[in-house]
């Protein structure tokens, strides 16, 4: 392990909370930072996240705001690491990797890419 741990932002489906807990723990027993999702509201609806289940509308000011805040999460992110369980990749995590990519961030996979 480096004397400085690396920062890793976790991109992915909020369908998958589980998933994501577990690279959460791997990365950290790794010795990294992990920044993760804010939410998971694909997964387990709790109260006042319907805004995260706009039935693919992705121009609520909602999903709006917590797309830029990830993209910050990207920002201070070394690279992301992608939690696509089943190959499954949406439209906001798609866009999360081009972002990350145009910063030059190196993207890693929880599964190999398709």
């Amino acid at each position: 392990m480096s004397s400085q741990p690396k920062v890793i932002t976790l991109c992915g489906s909020s369908r998958f909370p589980d998933a994501f807990h577990l690279a959460n723990l791997h990365l950290s027993m790794l010795g990294h930072i992990v920044i993760s999702r804010g939410a998971f509201g694909h997964a387990d609806q709790p109260t006042g996240s319907q805004f995260l289940l706009s039935d693919g509308d992705e121009s609520t000011p909602e999903k709006q705001a917590i797309d830029q805040l990830h993209f910050r999460k990207i920002d201070l992110a070394d690279e992301i690491f992608v939690v696509n369980v089943g190959g499954h990749v949406g439209s906001s995590t798609k866009r999360e990797i081009e972002y990350a990519r145009s910063l030059g961030k190196p993207v890693r996979w929880m599964f190999p890419a398709e």
